[in-house]
């Protein structure tokens, strides 16, 4: 394992060097939160940022990404026939990104990336991306991911993993990718013998604070059945307006729809993202809608995070704690209270 020393005083002057060869992708201020943002030409990222509303999975899923053009020209060439959107060029680097983000674009991948089906246009994005994580110091009260198979120092999917230790960050070397960014910053000081001590003890802080928990040990036991027609549903849900403001924060979602769009002759195929908690997404041609209500639209949603992921890649929950939907549904339903009902439902009594 290799650690790297990057002062903070020469920050800002190695992502100016690594822009040579990256586009970069960083949290931003946006009113009283942050998001995640191409940084323009002098744009630094505001590495002090605490959460943002939106998780970065649009780098490798956008919100909305045209596929295929057409025309219904008939006088050109190739009309009627579509033409696949050329993939955009270049490296990305996607720098500060949590670690609990990280690990949701991997459980993503095995939605979009598995023996049976690889999504051309999600790889295209994933593969020119180069993970450059930012561990949290100091996770928030609505952080649990460590129930969930990650934590606040967590390196799976990161190519770099940044710690802050005050005026120095230090940089954990993570893959091949990783090395070839940081070497296109000039960062490559030997952090130090403490080093590494130092990045234990920050992480031995951090996942201490963090209290929150979410228990799922027995939801894999049940049958689907059982939990389906559980009895709590409609009072552990009764709130829910169906709002969508959760399926759009979390980064794990990946619903989608598929739409052509049309002006005069010109054709655009485009993918946008979907959420399960809207009436539309399961209406039938016919007008039935097997999810006619509210609650039934959630139901869906946390059996989907919570048993039906868990059922089929034996990986863990389709959530990585990273508490968003918590902090931002406007009817206060909580994921933690739902999931820990969920493995304490007993059928029959």
């Amino acid at each position: 394992m290799t650690l790297i020393r990057i002062a903070k005083a020469s920050w800002d002057g190695g992502l100016e060097k690594a822009r040579k060869a990256y586009e970069l992708i960083g949290p931003v201020p946006e009113k009283d939160s942050h998001k995640y943002a191409v940084l323009a030409e002098g744009q630094l990222p505001d590495m002090g940022f605490k959460n943002t509303k939106l998780s970065p999975k649009w780098v490798v899923f956008p919100q909305s990404e045209a596929m295929f053009t057409y025309t219904l020209d008939g006088t050109k060439e190739n009309h009627h026939i579509l033409q696949e959107v050329p993939a955009a060029p270049g490296a990305r680097a996607v720098i500060g990104i949590r670690p609990y983000d990280a690990k949701a674009i991997q459980l993503t991948k095995m939605n979009f990336d598995n023996k049976d089906y690889k999504d051309p246009f999600w790889l295209r994005n994933y593969e020119r991306c180069t993970f450059v994580g930012l561990a949290i110091n100091a996770p928030s009260a609505t952080d649990f991911s460590t129930s969930c198979g990650t934590g606040p120092f967590a390196e799976e999917g990161l190519d770099v993993l940044l710690v802050d230790a005050g005026e120095v960050y230090i940089a954990k070397v993570l893959t091949e990718k990783g090395k070839k960014f940081l070497d296109a910053a000039g960062f490559g000081e030997d952090a130090g013998a403490d080093a590494a001590k130092t990045v234990e003890d920050l992480k031995a802080k951090a996942e201490a604070a963090i209290t929150s928990k979410v228990s799922y040990n027995k939801i894999q036991g049940k049958t689907i059945m059982d939990l389906y027609d559980a009895p709590f549903w409609k009072d552990v849900l009764f709130g829910c307006i169906n709002c969508g403001t959760c399926t759009y924060a979390c980064p794990t979602c990946w619903c989608f729809d598929i739409q052509d769009e049309v002006k005069g002759t010109d054709g655009v195929r485009v993918r946008n993202w979907d959420s399960c908690m809207t009436a539309l997404f399961t209406h039938h041609a016919s007008g039935h809608n097997p999810r006619e209500h509210e609650w039934e639209r959630t139901r869906q949603r946390f059996m989907h995070k919570l048993k039906y992921f868990l059922d089929k890649y034996d990986a863990g929950l389709m959530c990585v704690g990273c508490g968003r939907c918590v902090e931002q549904c406007p009817a206060n339903i909580d994921i933690r209270t739902v999931c820990n009902t969920m493995n304490a439902f007993e059928p029959g009594k």
